[in-house]
C-alpha cells in the first residue's frame, strides 16, 4: 500500500495550468485532506488517502470541466502520535489562504476539526469529513456543550459537512449492542478530550433510554500509570462489563489491562471508533494483550465490504486490485466517497467557486454512493444511520454485525 506523506501531491493526466487558472475548459482547482498520517490511527488514514486518490483517479482527475489536484496534509507529529491543534490550524490555514482551494476533506479526529471549521468557515471553504463523530460540531443536540456549534461559525458560514452518522447514532448503537451481550452494570471512563466526553454524555441519556445502567461516568488522567482504584470502584458497584469513551492515545490500552484484571474473564469491554484502529487492537502494534481479544468489542460507522450495496463491494474489489491488499481497511470506502461527493459538488456548483460548491455539498440529496443513499441535511449532517459492531480476532478487527440503531430523544 502506498504510504501518503504530508504534502504528497497527486498530479491529474489532465492537469495543466496555474493553481486558480481559469481556462476555456474550466478552473483548475485544489482539494485538500487534513488527516493524521502518522500514530495509531495511520493505517486508517492511509486507507483514506488511498481511496480518495482512486476516485480522483477513476475520474481523470476532472470535475465537470475543472481539473482536480489533490494534496494530502498530516496534521499529525511524530512525537505526539496523533493530531495536533498546531498542525491541523496549519493545514486549515494553508487551504483557507489558497486561491485555488475548492474542498478540505477531514478532519479525521473530532476535536482537530473543532481546531479548523473556523478558519475554513471563516473564508468560505467547504470541508467533507470522512470520520468526525462529535455531535457539537453540527447540532445543540444532547452531548453537545453550550454555545455550540455557532461558536466554531464565527460568521454565520456553515461550511462543514461529514459523511459518517454522529455521535448520537453511535451511542445508541453502542448501548443497543452492550444490552444485547447481557450486560447489567457498565462501568465508564472518558478522556475529558471533545469526542470523548461528549460521546461519553449522549451515551449516559441513550443508557437512561434504553433502560441500561452506568455505575460511573469518570473523566480519565491519560497521564497516570494505571486505572487500578478506578477498576476496583467499577467491581464493588458490581459491574459486569466497561466502556471507555475516547481515542486510543489517551491511554485506552492500560485502562482495558485494569478493567479486565478487576472485573473478571467474562466482562465485555466496549469501545467506540476512537479505538477502532490497529494501534489499540494489535498487541504487536502497542495495542491490547491477545488475551483480552475475546472481551472486547467497538463500534464504527464503517460496515465489512458484503454489507454495503453492490457499488460499494465494486469499490473494494477495485481498492484491492489497485493497492494489492487483500483486506481493505474499512475506512478506505470513506476516503473514497468524501472525493467522490467532493467531485460531484464541484461538478455541480458550475463555476468552480467556493460559495457555489459549499451550496451544492448542502443541497445533495438522495445521493447514491458506495455507502448507500444518503442527503446531507441543514446542519451538514449524512442521513446515513448504520454502524458496524466488530470483534477483535488475532490482533485485527472482524466484523461482527450491522447495527440499525436509532437516535432517541
Amino acid at each position: 500500500m502506498g504510504v501518503a506523506a504530508c504534502g504528497d501531491e497527486d498530479e491529474p493526466a489532465t492537469g495543466g495550468g496555474n493553481s486558480g487558472d481559469q481556462t476555456a475548459e474550466g478552473k483548475s482547482l485544489t482539494v485538500f485532506s487534513s488527516l493524521p498520517l502518522q500514530g495509531a490511527s495511520r493505517v486508517q488514514t492511509e486507507a483514506l488517502v488511498n481511496g480518495a486518490k482512486l476516485a480522483l483517479e477513476q475520474a481523470g482527475g476532472k470535475a465537470g470541466a475543472h481539473t482536480i489536484k489533490y494534496e494530502s496534509l498530516d496534521d499529525s507529529t511524530a512525537q505526539a502520535g496523533s493530531w495536533t491543534p498546531e498542525a491541523e490550524s496549519a493545514n486549515a490555514l494553508k487551504a483557507a489562504q489558497d486561491e485555488s482551494t475548492a474542498v478540505y476533506i477531514g478532519a479525521f479526529n473530532s476535536g482537530a476539526s473543532k481546531v479548523s471549521i473556523p478558519i475554513l468557515s471563516e473564508a468560505g471553504v467547504p470541508q467533507i469529513s470522512p470520520a468526525n463523530t462529535y455531535v457539537g460540531l453540527t447540532t445543540n443536540d444532547p452531548g453537545s456543550e453550550p454555545g455550540e456549534p455557532d461558536k466554531y461559525y464565527p460568521t454565520g458560514d456553515r461550511t462543514y459537512t461529514r459523511i459518517v452518522p454522529k455521535d448520537t447514532i453511535q451511542a445508541a448503537a453502542l448501548v443497543t449492542l452492550m444490552k444485547q451481550d447481557g450486560c447489567t452494570k457498565v462501568a465508564m471512563t472518558n478522556d475529558k478530550e471533545v469526542y470523548g466526553a461528549g460521546l461519553a454524555r449522549v451515551i449516559e441519556l441513550s443508557a437512561k433510554e434504553q433502560g441500561l445502567t452506568l455505575t460511573s461516568n469518570d473523566a480519565i488522567d491519560k497521564n497516570a500509570s494505571n486505572y487500578r482504584s478506578l477498576a476496583q470502584k467499577a467491581k464493588a458497584a458490581g459491574a459486569d462489563c466497561f466502556i471507555y469513551s475516547g481515542i486510543t492515545a489517551n491511554n485506552a490500552v492500560q485502562q482495558f489491562k485494569d478493567f479486565a484484571a478487576a472485573l473478571g474473564s467474562d466482562a465485555g469491554l466496549y469501545g467506540p471508533d476512537g479505538v477502532a484502529e490497529t494501534g489499540f487492537v494489535s498487541e504487536k502494534d502497542g495495542g491490547i494483550p491477545a488475551s483480552l481479544n475475546k472481551q472486547v468489542k467497538v463500534t464504527v460507522a464503517t460496515l465489512s465490504p458484503d454489507q454495503y450495496p453492490p457499488e460499494g463491494q465494486e469499490f473494494f474489489k477495485q481498492f484491492t486490485e489497485k493497492y494489492g491488499v487483500s483486506n481493505p481497511d474499512p475506512y478506505a470506502i470513506y476516503g473514497y466517497e468524501a472525493m467522490k461527493l467532493a467531485l460531484d459538488a464541484i461538478e455541480r456548483s458550475g463555476d468552480g467557486s467556493k460559495e457555489k460548491i459549499k451550496e451544492a455539498l448542502f443541497a445533495t440529496k438522495d445521493r447514491s454512493s458506495v455507502l448507500g443513499t444518503y442527503s446531507i441535511d441543514e446542519n451538514g449532517d449524512t442521513t446515513l444511520t448504520d454502524y458496524g459492531a466488530y470483534g477483535v480476532e488475532n490482533g485485527e478487527l472482524k466484523f461482527d454485525q450491522t447495527i440499525k440503531a436509532q437516535a432517541q430523544g
